[in-house]
């Protein structure tokens, strides 16, 4: 018994994380510091849909890499490239920069 539990702690940990457990990237402000206020909602309104797309995305990956372990005992999403948390952390990261320059620029 005690020599299922490594496998099933290391099958585990390789399934896709939930989006909301994703933390984001350090991006800076730097980027977005010359945009304007309206560039930088066009930008954040942007970054918020592809990361809804992405949490999609990541919610399928999760769900999928659930099945194939219980089924096979693989996370098949995560190995076939489905998983999406560099993708989420750095959209996150990106979110957080743009609210970083919109408050420095007083934007409303």
């Amino acid at each position: 018994m005690k020599y299922l539990i490594l496998p099933c702690f290391l099958l585990a940990s390789a399934c896709a994380k939930e989006a909301d457990k994703i933390p984001a990237a350090n991006i800076g402000p730097n980027p977005y510091l010359s945009s304007s206020c309206g560039q930088l909602a066009e930008a954040k309104l942007q970054l918020d849909q592809n990361l809804e797309t992405l949490t999609a995305a990541q919610k399928s990956a999760a769900s999928g890499d659930a099945v194939g372990v219980i089924l096979l005992g693989l996370p098949l999403s995560s190995m076939s490239g489905n998983d999406k948390e560099t993708d989420i952390a750095i959209t996150k990261g990106k979110i957080q920069a743009v609210q970083a320059a919109q408050l420095k620029r007083r934007c409303k």
